[in-house]
């Protein structure tokens, strides 16, 4: 494997699975609550360099707080 240089722009997205909260009123979804302070694990490729997965994910994974996406009305 060739390493590439730090100026070499790398992407890579993935994905796993997280905790969500999920509220349901009349048989409607109202919202959904993403808890993303979730460790990353066992993630998946979706599409990018495949190489940069494992620095993605400790770059992802590195303890910053991140706060919960919501989504609904």
């Amino acid at each position: 494997m060739t390493k590439l240089s730090s100026a070499t722009p790398r992407r890579v997205v993935f994905q796993y699975l997280v905790p969500v909260h999920v509220e349901v009123e009349d048989g409607l979804v109202r919202s959904v609550t993403v808890i993303d302070e979730t460790p990353v694990e066992n993630p998946t490729v979706v599409e990018g360099d495949a190489d940069y997965l494992e620095e993605a994910v400790k770059a992802a994974n590195d303890g910053q707080p991140w706060p919960s996406w919501q989504f609904g009305y």
